[in-house]
């Protein structure tokens, strides 16, 4: 029988889209009274890599790899069918409706909403309404690595296995995301070199992934794992959403003018993402994780990590290899925007319709 005791989010976790609002806000006001200090710092870069977003970006990364106990995979033997169909989902099926989706929406139904041009950072121009789409594929070939723990269990999921997938995903991240995002975006018509495809991915997931990896074994050694869990995350936990926000004030310091401009933007580019989440979701629950005869608590974070993004690492490679400004980076931050709200209602009803499922 599960423990009826929820663990509660943390003030970061709990009002994250409010503080992403409040970040909008900032970022749109600090472009007007200040145009110069995020261009300033987004000058401060090499090899197109702004150094203080790539440490903004390094800390979001950082916490949500650390937690992750890779001595976990080895027990996803035992079951491999709840792991099988999460990576089935994940990299076979969401990409692709994803791209599908927003294409059909941003590329076909809004099109005419979404006009004008941008100058990506490699000085080539495109339609705003692509580079949009672009964001979006970037986050749909991202499956969460992060809060799906938390969606979890709050959902009464099998938090063993959602720890052995999500480190799976990590590392099936490192191998697909890059040849993913290369086809989809060159479908979309958007430049992409594979260099810098490539580059972002080894900065912002496999440097984390491989810091996280020694300092966990080095803490746990000298520390203790009490320790770790009960004072080193707790301290950590904050800086992932805190670099993430300071990440955002830059962001929307420039596109503040776009977003002033045509305000419907934000919502035209939130509705394909949130068709798209609810039908993964839908999929995986109400139809995927039935027809395989999952239990409840094996149905409940293969079909969360299927419907969530990581959109840390999303929001990273659209800066790398669009830039700060491009709307593409925006499409990405209007993921983070809804995913909160959107998630915990989709945990709610996985708590309701759990008679559905075998125990």
């Amino acid at each position: 029988m599960t423990d009826v005791t929820e663990k509660k989010l943390s003030i970061f976790e709990r009002y994250l889209s409010l503080w992403v609002a409040l970040c909008i806000g900032g970022g749109i006001f600090l472009g007007k009274a200040a145009p110069g200090v995020a261009t300033v710092l987004n000058d401060f870069s090499i090899y197109q890599v702004s150094i203080p977003i790539a440490v903004c970006l390094f800390f979001m990364m950082y916490p949500i790899m650390v937690k992750i106990d890779f001595a976990q995979v080895l027990k996803s033997a035992k079951t491999p069918k709840p792991v099988l169909l999460t990576l089935f989902i994940n990299w076979a099926i969401k990409p692709f409706t994803m791209f599908a989706i927003s294409y059909f929406f941003l590329g076909y139904l809004f099109r005419d909403f979404l006009p004008g041009t941008e100058v990506l950072v490699n000085g080539e121009e495109v339609e705003l309404w692509r580079s949009y789409i672009a964001g979006t594929i970037l986050l749909g070939i991202a499956p969460c690595t992060a809060m799906v723990l938390m969606w979890s269990h709050l959902a009464k999921g099998n938090g063993g296995l959602t720890l052995v997938m999500v480190a799976i995903n990590s590392l099936m991240m490192l191998f697909l995301y890059g040849p993913l995002g290369t086809v989809l975006l060159n479908v979309n018509a958007m430049p992409v070199p594979w260099e810098t495809m490539l580059f972002s991915v080894s900065i912002y997931v496999a440097l984390p992934l491989i810091s996280g990896y020694f300092s966990r074994q080095l803490i746990i050694k000298h520390k203790g794992m009490d320790w770790f869990n009960e004072k080193f995350l707790h301290w950590l936990t904050p800086v992932s959403i805190l670099a993430l926000l300071m990440t955002l004030v830059l962001l929307f310091s420039f596109k503040g003018k776009v977003i002033v401009s045509n305000p419907l933007t934000i919502l035209w580019i939130a509705i394909p993402l949130l068709v798209q989440t609810v039908f993964i979701f839908t999929l995986g629950y109400f139809v995927m994780s039935r027809l395989f005869k999952l239990s409840y608590q094996d149905a409940a974070p293969v079909s969360l990590i299927g419907a969530s993004n990581h959109f840390e690492v999303a929001i990273a490679t659209a800066v790398i290899l669009f830039g700060l400004s491009s709307g593409a980076a925006l499409a990405t931050v209007v993921g983070v925007l809804i995913e909160v709200p959107l998630m915990l209602m989709l945990v709610a009803l996985c708590k309701r319709t759990s008679y559905l499922f075998q125990r």
